[in-house]
């Protein structure tokens, strides 16, 4: 999953790209106002992690640029204000959750995926799609009730195909999706289609329907009808 952290101070966004780095989240960061906007203009993400107070502008003005824009983005506010106008005010913008400065990492990467879980997959740790079975807390996946063994990116692929079931993805999407800023370092799209050929095969051999479909000229669909 992508997400966005929106934070001027240098040493705690290093702190929490690394430590939700290790979670398997692709992290894309914005130090001030401005530039977080334009991320939010051009991009989606499954969640932002965002400080109210920043250079160039405030927390909340991005909150209302979000719903502007109809944005589905989850939001999870940081702030070193404790106060509870300033937690009622980021609720009523559209923030999905609010935490105090200081905090522990492993609480902070709890928020998210439970931001996560509500917006996309109900609330529900297991997502479970006829044969297919994914434990999002643990991040590992059965067919038919056995497990396979997929790779980071393979994981996070699936996830993707899974909560746009039906829907034609195109591989810019994807790409952006599973690389977030390095895939602006591509040369072209061929590591995607290594990926998810990869991952159609290991769910072949584990017996599973054969839901990944290639359109030609526009992208992949996982199709479940």
């Amino acid at each position: 999953m992508k997400i966005l952290i929106i934070e001027d101070e240098p040493e705690l966004l290093n702190s929490i790209c690394n430590y939700l780095g290790n979670d398997n989240f692709i992290c894309e960061t914005a130090t001030n106002f401005h530039l977080a906007i334009e991320k939010i203009s051009l991009y989606e993400y499954a969640c932002i992690i965002l400080d109210i107070t920043l250079p160039g502008g405030s927390g909340l003005e991005i909150l209302h640029e979000l719903k502007k824009q109809q944005k589905a983005d989850g939001v999870l506010i940081i702030s070193a204000k404790n106060s509870l106008d300033d937690k009622l005010q980021g609720l009523k913008a559209g923030a999905d959750d609010y935490l105090t400065k200081p905090f522990h990492l492993s609480e902070l990467s709890a928020r998210v995926e439970a931001i996560i879980r509500r917006k996309y997959f109900n609330g529900n740790d297991v997502i479970t799609l006829n044969e297919i079975s994914i434990n999002i807390s643990q991040k590992t996946v059965e067919i038919n009730n056995t497990p396979i063994d997929l790779t980071k990116k393979e994981y996070e692929l699936l996830l993707y195909f899974i909560s746009n079931k039906n829907k034609v993805i195109s591989k810019n999407a994807i790409a952006e999706h599973l690389w977030g800023d390095d895939m602006d370092l591509a040369d072209s799209y061929d590591f995607i289609y290594t990926h998810i050929k990869n991952l159609r095969k290991k769910l072949l051999q584990a017996n599973c329907t054969d839901y990944l479909k290639s359109i030609y000229g526009m992208g992949y669909k996982f199709d479940i009808h």
